[in-house]
């Protein structure tokens, strides 16, 4: 009978230790698989596989900026209108799967910011030397328009940005006022422009849109304009020289003249006598006490959630929305409830007006993360446009939906703006006010906001407060919602009147602009409000198909609408005499037509047009 030989107990304790070897540095995820990881600060989110490490720093520079603009502004409390999104790559090689496509080939960018109306993106590589500068410029767009009632010129705006993206941070303190190098050889080799030409550049203007020196010294001279101002302590009369030129309606050289006591000649040579010297004043702001990068909370981010953040960056930008339907796709296949994708296929079905895979999805997406303050917005959303913002919309369902949304996340400005359309349209036009008005608290920016804040109070019958508004925005930049507001505002003044002399009517199509007629919502926006009526009636607001036009009892028009599962029966007193929107001249021969139609509900059951847009 023969004896196995035992080991011995030196070859038995170098066993363990190969097995012990061998577990702890076993690898956790197979070669090349990045581990991602989410690290949470109190006001921002970064996603990141270049390390936890790596993804406090990140999150400590936003916070430390967010508290720099604070300080800049003067602001107790800062607003971001947008929730925003920060994913930091570990390397070029990742970063370029969301860079920008030019010429069939992702550009080189070390960080980039991809703005959208439900959400805002930065993307970062970490392994560029500086990938700060530019996502800075663009955040300090984000923070301006979250804390700054009115936009001003574009040189202020551009060229707060371009201090604000100059701004050295590190974990101790941020170094505010630095002018870079690369800004006064700029100037240097390609000039300056005069001060009082700076001061006219609009954003609609060439210099502002074209590529080439000239919009290169507008935004390097617009950065120096506003560096000096803060070296020499001028916001006061920065704010006064807006005034004088916006409100007073003073030229930018007599504006200039007034505000700063120099003429426009003068301020010339004082800019390029500051800018020759190559001398500024910075100064240093200490980081918040109360924060450090390792308070934050970090936690592992599977890949598919990770997968799913990187479909929504493609989801929101025009470059890659095709591929981000297949990137869903593919996670669902692996993870059939992730509700990242869920939600973000939902949303691309929405934007192709497929209502019912939408539907599907943010079902889904609701059961896999009912605490998701988006997916309750969406479906909201969803209700809205597939019954085309018609009187058959599931008001209290839809209501229902955006306050939990809101409850989830009480700074959603666009749940907010919806959830004012849905009381405008049960007829809560007070509450209606107050939740617009909230929406505007966050984003008071937002000129859309502001036009649906005016129909609002048309509808209740306050032509004053909305003539203020409209009168602003008849300035706006984008010319068509100028266009909107100018014809509101004559409806508007009409109304004013008919206030005060119950005899007036309105105005013939010959003599007054329309009301504004409004485009189908994006899915990115929410709808607009029903407009105004012009008597104490129920003023209902309807999209549909104009089916048949009876002109058998002239002047009077008789007009079927399908709208959603409803068939109006809409009564024209005097086809002649009415508001029409898209056409020049009513048609009794009109059929097929997509039509939005405000009309007064009587009593008795008799619907009265005030508006018809042929669209």
């Amino acid at each position: 009978m023969s004896v196995r030989p035992q080991p011995s107990p030196l070859v038995i304790t170098l066993l363990l230790l190969l097995i012990a070897f061998a577990l702890i540095f076993q690898p956790a995820v197979s070669a090349g698989e990045p581990q991602w990881v989410e690290v949470r600060s109190p006001n921002f989110s970064v996603i990141t596989d270049a390390g936890e490490k790596r993804g406090r720093e990140a999150a400590m520079r936003f916070e430390q900026m967010r508290a720099v603009f604070g300080t800049l502004m003067t602001q107790a409390k800062v607003n971001i209108p947008v929730p925003l999104q920060i994913v930091a790559f570990r390397n070029t090689k990742e970063m370029r799967q969301v860079a920008p496509i030019f010429r069939g080939k992702p550009t080189q960018v070390a960080g980039l910011f991809q703005g959208g109306t439900d959400r805002d993106f930065i993307m970062l590589d970490m392994s560029a030397e500086n990938p700060w500068t530019v996502v800075f410029h663009e955040y300090a767009h984000q923070l301006m328009n979250g804390n700054l009632p009115d936009r001003t010129d574009p040189w202020f705006e551009e060229g707060f940005a371009e201090y604000f993206s100059s701004i050295e941070v590190d974990s101790k303190q941020a170094r505010v006022g630095k002018v870079p190098d690369v800004d006064y050889r700029i100037l240097q080799q390609v000039g300056t422009m005069r001060v009082s030409d700076l001061l006219k550049v609009e954003q609609y203007s060439e210099t502002y849109n074209e590529t080439g020196n000239n919009r290169t010294t507008f935004y390097v001279e617009s950065g120096m304009l506003v560096h000096y101002i803060y070296d020499n302590q001028l916001l006061l009369k920065v704010a006064k020289y807006f005034d004088l030129k916006a409100n007073k309606h003073l030229s930018v050289e007599d504006a200039l003249q007034q505000a700063f006591g120099l003429s426009a000649p003068q301020f010339d040579k004082t800019l390029r006598d500051y800018i020759g010297v190559g001398r500024y004043r910075y100064f240093s702001i200490p980081a918040p006490a109360h924060l450090s990068p390792d308070s934050f909370s970090a936690h592992p981010v599977s890949n598919a959630d990770a997968s799913a953040v990187l479909a929504d960056i493609h989801l929101h930008s025009p470059d890659y929305q095709e591929k981000a339907i297949s990137e869903f796709q593919e996670i669902l296949k692996t993870d059939p409830n992730n509700a990242a994708a869920c939600r973000g296929l939902g949303y691309g079905f929405l934007q192709k007006k497929d209502f019912q895979h939408a539907a599907e999805y943010f079902k889904r997406a609701s059961q896999g993360d009912s605490k998701d303050p988006r997916v309750h917005y969406y479906i909201a959303l969803l209700m809205a446009r597939e019954s085309g913002f018609s009187s058959s919309m599931d008001v209290a369902t839809l209501t229902q939906e955006l306050e939990s949304s809101i409850s989830l996340d009480p700074n959603f400005a666009d749940a907010y703006a919806l959830l004012a359309f849905a009381q405008t349209s049960s007829g809560s036009l007070e509450k209606a006010i107050e939740t617009m008005g909230k929406a505007l608290a966050i984003d008071p920016r937002n000129e859309e906001y502001r036009f649906n804040l005016a129909s609002i109070y048309l509808s209740n019958r306050q032509p004053n407060q909305a003539i203020k508004i409209l009168q602003s925005l008849r300035n706006s930049s984008n010319g068509a919602l100028a266009a909107r507001a100018t014809s509101a505002l004559a409806i508007a003044e009409q109304f004013q009147r008919m206030q005060s002399d119950p005899s007036a009517t309105l105005a013939t199509r010959e003599t007054t602009p329309a009301v504004p007629g409004d485009s189908v919502p994006s899915a990115d926006a929410p709808p607009p409000p029903p407009k105004v009526a012009a008597s104490g009636a129920k003023s209902v607001f309807a999209r549909g198909t104009l089916t048949s036009v009876d002109c058998s009892k002239a002047p009077s028009a008789i007009l079927t609408v399908s709208s959603g599962s409803k068939i109006l029966k809409l009564t024209i007193a005097d086809k002649d005499q009415m508001v029409l929107i898209g056409e020049d001249h009513f048609s009794c021969s009109w059929s097929k037509k997509k039509v939005a139609v405000n009309f007064r509900q009587g009593d008795a059951g008799e619907n009265s047009v005030i508006s018809l847009e042929i669209q």
